[in-house]
């Protein structure tokens, strides 16, 4: 067996179509196709099911998928490690996190940024979190900030970090400038808010809706700046995660109000593979978000039976 052929199949997996996944790797179709008959062959069963083209990976092929992914991982951390010693820590950093995390993941990869200067950083910040839990699985991502709650994390390592408070953010001069907003007036105002089908937002409906509140924006959009746009009109209010606003710094023209009545708060996470040893890259990661947030081991919430 070789990796090469490993490669072949996680990049027929990733496209779906044998000649895109042959450019992915640089070869011929017939080339990819070949070297995937041949680990077929060597395996004793057919990985994917074919017909003038690629309809699927079959279930052995879902579980050779699944180790692949981890043998070229483990390929990538290895070259990271010897390099390592003769160059520091060098490659790339991948990290996915929903929209309302995406201040604090600037936090971190600068932070990351500046301790290792070799490093190049790709973060992915509108994500949801059923998502950055599937790429973190599959290897694509080395890391993410997400609502934990829901999601099915068994098996990989969950640290709370934070709960989110949300804070009502109107122009200025659109309601009476008080120091704390019931919930009940602020879901009345003209609102902005999260798209429905984004984590963040569920939860918000879901703990409302625990205290007959229910939430009708007539605006939805998948960005936070967008709402922060909306809001600048003068004519909307929005409601978002306190923790995503000093980054920002000043807002010119817009207020901030503390909501309460009832309390409503949203856990944010980091989940990254439950790997040991962890690469030197997670490793790194994991300890610059333990100062950051001065955790320790025993905040560990993985659950080993999936």
């Amino acid at each position: 067996m070789m990796l090469r052929q490993l490669e072949y199949l996680v990049a027929l997996a990733n496209e779906g179509h044998f000649a895109r996944a042959a450019e992915e790797c640089s070869v011929s179709q017939p080339a990819l196709s070949e070297g995937i008959r041949k680990l077929e062959k060597e395996l004793g069963v057919p990985l994917v099911r074919r017909n003038h083209a690629f309809q699927s990976l079959t279930p052995e092929g879902q579980t050779v998928l699944k180790w692949a992914r981890k043998l070229l991982k483990d390929r990538e951390s290895l070259k990271q490690e010897v390099s390592h010693h003769l160059h520091g820590l060098n490659g790339t950093l991948r990290i996915g996190a929903v929209p309302a995390a995406s201040s604090t993941v600037a936090m971190l990869t600068d932070k990351f940024a500046r301790a290792y200067p070799e490093t190049r950083i790709n973060v992915q910040a509108s994500l949801r979190s059923q998502e950055i839990v599937r790429q973190i699985r599959n290897y694509e991502l080395d890391a993410g900030l997400i609502y934990a709650e829901p999601q099915d994390v068994a098996g990989l390592l969950v640290y709370p970090l934070y709960a989110e408070e949300h804070v009502l953010l109107t122009a200025t001069g659109m309601r009476k400038k008080d120091a704390v907003e019931s919930w009940a007036t602020a879901l009345e105002m003209p609102l902005c808010l999260l798209d429905s089908s984004l984590r963040g937002r569920q939860v918000l409906d879901q703990t409302l809706s625990q205290h007959s509140l229910e939430v009708s924006p007539r605006i939805e959009c998948d960005s936070i700046v967008t709402l922060l746009a909306h809001v600048s009109t003068g004519h909307w209010a929005s409601i978002v995660p306190r923790q995503w606003l000093p980054p920002l710094g000043a807002l010119p023209g817009i207020e901030l109000t503390r909501l309460d009545n009832p309390q409503v708060t949203s856990q944010i996470s980091v989940v990254m593979v439950d790997d040991k040893p962890l690469t030197l890259m997670t490793q790194a990661l994991k300890e610059i978000i333990f100062d950051t947030f001065e955790l320790s081991d025993k905040s560990t919430t993985s659950d080993h039976n999936e």
